[in-house]
């Protein structure tokens, strides 16, 4: 499983839009855009596709926004 960060989003990307623009490369298992805010997270199920979709789709432009693409890192604790 590989953890996808996409940001930069355009305010009018809906998961659909973004779960096109990802599925050409490998499977998707989920995805989901911060609500009021300009990123998401894509879920893809093999990790050597997921790389490859970080690699093919940084600096893509998409509904007028060019994406920031790259490995998510895990969340922070919050003390």
């Amino acid at each position: 499983m590989k953890n996808i960060y996409v940001g930069n989003l355009s305010s009018s990307t809906t998961e659909t839009s973004l779960r096109a623009l990802f599925e050409p490369l490998g499977a998707v298992s989920k995805i989901s855009i911060v609500s009021g805010r300009s990123f998401g997270f894509v879920e893809m199920t093999n990790d050597s596709e997921g790389m490859n979709a970080i690699t093919a789709l940084k600096d893509k432009v998409l509904d007028g926004s060019t994406l920031t693409v790259n490995e998510a890192r895990p969340k922070r604790e919050r003390n």
